[in-house]
C-alpha cells in the first residue's frame, strides 16, 4: 500500500526458562528472552511457505504446532519422531531450514543467579529483559530505514495477569521510559498459546539453545552455530551487546 504507515519489518517475541527469582531451577538458570525481526516479504512468500511445506510432508497437515519441548521429548503428535528414521531425516530438513532462515534476531540471557546476588531489588527479568531487547529491536529498525514507522511486536499470552502487566511494561517502555528517552513506534499484539504463527514457533525454536550455550558454552550445540550468524551485529562484525545481551 502506498504510504502505508506500517514498517517492513515485523518482530516475534518468545522465551525460555521462566523469570522467577525466588526458586531457581539449577538445572536451568536462565531467563532468556528472544526477539526475532523478520522481514515481511521474505515472512510470506519465503518463510510461512516453507514452514507449512515441512508440516504437510511430515503430518500431513499444516495444524500441527512446533514446539522446543515436543521435539525433544516427542509425544501426542509428535511421537512420529520417535521413529528414529523420521526424526534424523525431520531434523536435517528443519537444520537446512533453519541455515536459510533471513532473520535478524536479538537475545537478551538474564543469568538468575548472578542477577539476584547483585541488587537488593531486582526487577523483574521479563520486564528487564523487555526494556534491553526493544532498545536494540528499535536501533535494527532504525538501521533499515523503519524507525519512523509502526512495527508490531507480537507476543504469545501467557495469562490474564501476566498479560496485563507485560502490556503495561511494554506501553512505559514505548512511550519513552528506555535508553533512547523518547517514543518508540512499536506496538504489541498478544496471541493466543493455540495460534498456530510460524514467527513465534521459529522464536521458540530458537530461545533454548541460546540459554543452553550460556549455561554450557563448552558443549556442541549444532542449533546455537546456526542461530549465532542470524544475531544483530555491530560495525565490526561483533554480537555482545548488540545481537545478545547477557545480565549481569
Amino acid at each position: 500500500m502506498p504510504n502505508s504507515p506500517y514498517s517492513d519489518y515485523i518482530v516475534f517475541v518468545d522465551e525460555s526458562g521462566d523469570h522467577e527469582l525466588r526458586a531457581i531451577d539449577q538445572d536451568y538458570p536462565v531467563f532468556v528472552l528472544l526477539f526475532a525481526i523478520f522481514s515481511k516479504e521474505n515472512y510470506r512468500t519465503r518463510i510461512c511457505p516453507d514452514f507449512q511445506k515441512l508440516k504437510f510432508d511430515f503430518w500431513g497437515h499444516e495444524e500441527i504446532i512446533l514446539h522446543d519441548h515436543e521435539i525433544r521429548k516427542p509425544r501426542g503428535p509428535f511421537a512420529i519422531l520417535q521413529n528414529k528414521s523420521i526424526r534424523e531425516h525431520f531434523h536435517i530438513r528443519l537444520q537446512e531450514l533453519m541455515v536459510q532462515l533471513p532473520v535478524s534476531l536479538v537475545a537478551v540471557v538474564i543469568d538468575k543467579t548472578r542477577y539476584k546476588a547483585q541488587y537488593s531489588d531486582p526487577a523483574s527479568p521479563y520486564d528487564y529483559a523487555m526494556e534491553v531487547g526493544l532498545e536494540r529491536v528499535f536501533k535494527q529498525l532504525e538501521s533499515l530505514d523503519q524507525g519512523e514507522r509502526l512495527t508490531h511486536v507480537i507476543v504469545e499470552a501467557r495469562g490474564r495477569r501476566e498479560d496485563n502487566e507485560l502490556e503495561l511494561a511494554f506501553r512505559r517502555i514505548a512511550d519513552g521510559q528506555n535508553y533512547h528517552r523518547h517514543a518508540l513506534p512499536l506496538e504489541m499484539k498478544l496471541v493466543p498459546k493455540a495460534s498456530n504463527s510460524v514467527g513465534l514457533q521459529l522464536t521458540d525454536l530458537m530461545a533454548r539453545p541460546i540459554g543452553i550455550h550460556h549455561i554450557r558454552p563448552q558443549q556442541a550445540n549444532r542449533a546455537y552455530e546456526i542461530i549465532q550468524t542470524k544475531f544483530r551485529r555491530g560495525p565490526s562484525g561483533q554480537i555482545n551487546s548488540w545481537g545478545i545481551k547477557v545480565i549481569p
